[in-house]
């Protein structure tokens, strides 16, 4: 028998909270079976859950997530969702590595005003 989880087993395993798992399901990605009110989520929604976790962290937006995970069960299978993975994590480095440079750039920024402050009170002290 394949293994099933509650709402609560889940949002604990995952530190999220049961509004999020509920969020999910109200857009159709995860598609958990229903005995009245009780949910109970297969080991497919589990893995679901999980990639849909690890592209936040990958900074991938919802649906970018679910477009992948969707491409699993389509006719391209895993060689389709590869592809578009790898794509898409290379279109995701390239916004970071522009991140990047735009926190380094204000970071100097930062340094250089600072440093001017620092020279400016320094001036001032001296002038007492």
């Amino acid at each position: 028998m394949e293994p099933s989880y509650s709402i609560s087993e889940l949002s604990n395993e995952f530190g999220v909270t049961n509004i999020t798992i509920r969020y999910y399901e109200s857009i159709g990605i995860l598609i958990p079976k229903r005995y009245g009110q009780k949910r109970i989520y297969s080991s497919s929604d589990r893995v679901t859950l999980e990639l849909i976790l690890r592209g936040k962290r990958l900074g991938f937006s919802l649906s970018e997530s679910k477009e992948i995970i969707d491409l699993y069960s389509a006719s391209q299978g895993e060689e389709g969702q590869l592809k578009l993975l790898i794509n898409k994590l290379n279109d995701k480095r390239l916004e970071l590595l522009e991140k990047r440079k735009d926190l380094n750039t204000a970071l100097a920024t930062m340094d250089s005003y600072s440093a001017k402050c620092r020279q400016r009170l320094k001036e001032l002290e001296s002038d007492k």
